[in-house]
């Protein structure tokens, strides 16, 4: 007696591949200044998208896989072109998922997400930088573990940057609280700004606690909070404002 399967369910199976196939496809759309619509761009494969991008084109792009659309506006485009993009961007985003989130880009001021969808950057796993270790090893090789995670998180808090005016006091990542400091170290006859992450067990207390004179900031991505940063203000001297 065969064991192999009916044809149908093949076909269907095949069709299912398809479909999801076709889902995580990015979709590209090239604003057509003539008629004031966007037109849907049949894309040769071997074409990348970064390699889409012109001075000339507001191009529309449709990100199954994020929830996301793109609108990029190249460096001469006009401000009426813009108006005109945003307005019909909507209709087509609702074609693909009313849920989508739209977000407008400039030619040289993309975002790390945007970069991502287009292959320039890669994705940072932020699942992994949470988690920390997922096995069971010695004291020493854990604390290497989550060493090397809060090495990740420090890239994360570079690479974000700070508003200027504010320091960075804690960090919360998932439920673990975490402090920040910067100090000068000394290496090879040079001075070095070094950062450290470092968990805060007793001194903040069990319970509801009021972050007073903290400024909460999150970092997001793709909608999901990856960390949260308390800062506070720097207080400046007066007699250096003066100076």
């Amino acid at each position: 007696m065969s064991n192999k399967p009916p044809s149908s369910s093949i076909e269907e199976k095949k069709e299912e591949e398809k479909v999801s196939r076709k889902e995580q496809t990015i979709i590209v759309y090239q604003f057509n200044d003539q008629i004031g619509d966007f037109d849907e761009l049949i894309i040769d494969p071997e074409i990348e998208l970064k390699d889409l991008l012109d001075d000339d084109f507001i191009l529309l792009f449709i990100d199954p896989k994020h929830y996301r659309v793109w609108l990029w506006h190249g460096y001469n485009t006009t401000t009426r072109m813009k108006f005109i993009a945003a307005k019909m961007a909507a209709p087509i985003r609702d074609r693909h998922g009313i849920a989508f989130k739209i977000t407008a880009v400039d030619q040289d001021n993309e975002t790390i997400a945007f970069k991502v969808m287009l292959g320039l950057e890669e994705e940072i796993d932020y699942e992994a930088v949470q988690t920390g270790p997922a096995y069971e090893g010695t004291e020493e090789d854990l604390e290497l573990l989550e060493s090397l995670s809060r090495e990740r998180i420090l890239l994360i808090l570079e690479k974000a940057g700070l508003p200027e005016g504010y320091e960075r006091k804690m960090i919360i990542v998932k439920n673990k609280l975490f402090g920040y400091k910067e100090y000068d170290r000394n290496y090879l006859g040079s001075v070095i700004k070094e950062k450290q992450l470092f968990p805060l067990r007793e001194e903040v207390e069990d319970g509801a606690y009021l972050a007073e004179n903290y400024v909460p900031r999150m970092l997001l991505s793709y909608n999901n909070v990856i960390l949260t940063e308390l800062l506070q203000k720097v207080e400046v001297d007066d007699s250096i404002k003066k100076n």
